[in-house]
């Protein structure tokens, strides 16, 4: 099979290997690798779970425009979809829910370093509660570069299910949601870009697939870079609020690379009965990734993890929790050091009455 070669050079020449397959197949990870950043208040007087100060935000901007290139989600998605190279050490920048402190002191700062960001709003709640930008203010940030996208209508659990309701109906419903949202979000700003970021980052596999069908982009809330090779139905992106707002950890995660999946044995992060029946195999598709000193982690506590030539496995023992939790990895790159791949896996169990905690 022909290989294209595509050079591209930031402070080295980084070569991309394109249309090749099997493991000789080496996308540089450098120049095929962005990581998404998602935020939600810039506020002292929020929720600190999801909130980041005004202050420690400038921290972030200004560490960005001296370490980082940042560019808008429609370019990183745009160039990783059509295998186009993008800037060493890509960074986007993304909110979840349109709240007013957004604007009021975040955009300031966002301005200033003339960085692009996208919000993705909830339209039900545009103008209709306090807390929220009105869609006046939606449409003057949009004539300054910020792009807005779906969140579904309400921000509600889409994985929760009604009384008596049967897969088919769950879909139909949730999909008259984010389709509704769509129009909304099309009639007020013009622009339809068809990115979804589902509330609390929950889905399952059938929403995954409805989205793909759909020509939709979806973005979750578990951590890891992202890259060509990436499921674009289920794009992780970094918190940066909260517990993980600290610049001194972050620096590791703004550096971290999208390991490179070939196959994995779980299609399906919603868990019926709160117990993994067996442990998920993952098969990496790069000779970069130095697996022999891979870390597994499951609520902050490492688990044990086999690896065998391309492909590690690991096992959760104890039940799930109810609500969402996740398993992350990282590994090494030999080619570049001190950076590292990132894989992580979402899980999603509801409670006895089939509904999610928020």
């Amino acid at each position: 099979m022909q290989c294209i070669m595509t050079w591209f050079s930031p402070a080295k020449i980084l070569g991309v290997v394109l249309g090749c397959v099997g493991f000789s197949t080496v996308v540089q990870a450098a120049a095929d690798n962005a990581v998404i950043l998602l935020y939600h208040h810039v506020s002292n007087e929020t929720p600190k779970s999801t909130s980041i100060s005004p202050e420690l935000f400038a921290e972030h901007m200004a560490y960005l425009d001296k370490h980082h290139q940042v560019v808008s989600l429609q370019e990183a998605i745009n160039k990783l979809k059509r295998k186009e190279p993008l800037p060493d050490k890509t960074v986007v920048i993304t909110f979840d829910d349109g709240y007013a402190n957004i604007l009021e002191n975040g955009h300031p700062i966002l301005k200033r370093y003339n960085f692009p960001y996208t919000i993705f709003i909830n339209p039900d709640a545009i103008g209709s509660q306090k807390n929220q930008l009105t869609w006046q203010q939606v449409i003057a940030m949009q004539k300054e570069g910020v792009t807005f996208a779906n969140h579904t209508l309400d921000h509600s659990h889409l994985l929760n299910r009604q009384q008596g309701e049967n897969d088919d109906d769950w879909l139909a419903r949730v999909w008259r949601n984010i389709e509704q949202a769509e129009k909304a979000i099309k009639d007020k700003t013009g622009q339809s870009f068809r990115y979804l970021a589902y509330p609390f980052g929950e889905y399952n596999q059938s929403l995954a697939v409805k989205l793909a069908d759909e020509g939709y982009t979806g973005f979750a809330q578990y951590s890891g870079a992202i890259s060509s090779s990436s499921d674009f139905t289920t794009l992780p992106r970094f918190p940066a609020a909260g517990n993980y707002a600290r610049l001194e950890t972050l620096k590791t995660k703004l550096n971290s690379l999208a390991m490179p999946v070939k196959s994995s044995s779980i299609s399906d992060p919603e868990i019926k009965g709160a117990k993994l029946k067996e442990n998920i195999k993952v098969t990496v598709n790069s000779e970069d990734v130095v697996l022999n000193q891979l870390n597994c982690f499951f609520q902050g506590q490492a688990i044990e993890r086999e690896i065998k030539h391309h492909t590690f496995a690991y096992t959760v023992k104890e039940p799930l929790p109810v609500g969402r939790s996740r398993v992350n990895c990282t590994a090494p790159s030999k080619q570049y050091k001190g950076r590292y791949y990132w894989y992580s896996q979402p899980f999603f169990v509801a409670n006895e009455k089939g509904r999610y905690p928020d």
